[in-house]
């Protein structure tokens, strides 16, 4: 390096940034052992914002424009230096640019279960996620309060700050709507607004404006939504009486082409005991009806059993007719 070189790297006689990358929220321009040159020039793109900060006191903002370095387009830096009259010689200071774009698409969601009281269950524990954005509006706020004098300042340095005021803000909010969960779905358009109406304090607090929130999805720990599966399949049901009927025609086929094995065997057996069970409920809901007439027609006692008109072989032990003289199936001769 020559010493021209040397000696040409010292001024700096334009100052400028270009975003390497998306994500990068505050850039710190290199200024070790340089100075700036007094008529410099000064370019700031859309999407940006320029700050210059002498010994730590944030001095001029610039929007996007070009500039050239004067008293003129200083004015804050010239008080703090004491300049009055333009300065003839180059100057020391510290150059911030800030990313004011738009930050679309950050996720937000509740690493734990939130607790809150409903109305219908009682208490519950939730989750919740969505999307939101951002951007920064208030750069002399934000190197106050957030960046600082780091070289480099990244989405992802904030996204935990951000996240967790977020949630913070969706207990209170859930805590105070008196919307039982059943609901809360109905009305997640409603809830995003709440919530957003509660975050642009905190956010503008930063240096920044939230543009949007989105409230995606409300949802339960996989126990509980079990149990709320079983609620809600409960009512679908309705009448138990007439589902168990049902459900006992659906299985007759089911065990009627499983007979052969030991679970057809059981299906069943366990088709039968209900369906018999069902019968016997269907035959005494008929007969409380009253008004029947017997098989006779005649509302008399039922015909005598004839049990007694039959006697058993004295050679073979089988079942004949009493009037029988021989067995029909031995051939003996009876008393």
């Amino acid at each position: 390096m020559t010493l021209r070189e040397f000696l040409s790297k010292q001024w700096i006689d334009v100052i400028e940034w270009v975003e390497p990358e998306p994500g990068i929220l505050a850039y710190r321009y290199p200024m070790q052992d340089r100075e700036i040159q007094n008529g410099g020039q000064l370019t700031v793109r859309d999407s940006q914002m320029a700050v210059f900060v002498n010994e730590g006191q944030v001095a001029d903002v610039f929007k996007p424009g070009l500039y050239k370095l004067t008293t003129h387009t200083l004015p804050i830096l010239t008080y703090l230096r004491n300049w009055d009259k333009a300065f003839q010689s180059p100057f020391k200071s510290d150059v911030y640019f800030f990313s004011n774009r738009i930050q679309t698409d950050q996720h937000w969601g509740t690493a734990n279960p939130i607790t809150i009281r409903d109305k219908e269950f009682g208490a519950v524990r939730m989750r919740g996620f969505g999307i939101y954005s951002y951007h920064l509006s208030d750069p002399k706020t934000f190197y106050s309060k957030v960046s600082g004098t780091r070289d480099l300042y990244r989405i992802e340095d904030l996204e935990g700050q951000l996240r967790n005021s977020i949630v913070g803000r969706l207990t209170d909010t859930f805590a105070n709507s008196n919307v039982p969960f059943l609901d809360m779905a109905a009305n997640q358009v409603a809830l995003s607004k709440t919530i957003a109406g509660q975050l642009e304090p905190t956010f503008k607090e930063l240096g920044l404006t939230l543009d949007s929130f989105v409230v995606e999805n409300l949802s339960l720990p996989d126990e509980l939504q079990k149990l709320l599966d079983q609620r809600i399949g409960m009512s679908m049901v309705g009448d138990m009486n007439r589902y168990t009927k049902f459900q006992v025609a659906q299985s007759i086929p089911t065990a009627a082409a499983n007979e052969g094995g030991g679970a057809g065997l059981g299906v069943g057996l366990g088709a039968g005991v209900a369906m018999g069970q069902a019968m016997m409920e269907a035959m005494k809901q008929s007969g409380s009806g009253g008004g029947a007439e017997s098989p006779s027609g005649s509302g008399g006692a039922p015909p005598a059993s004839t049990a007694t008109d039959k006697k058993f072989c004295i050679n073979c032990g089988k079942s004949i007719p009493k009037v029988s003289k021989f067995c029909p199936e031995c051939g003996s001769a009876q008393e």
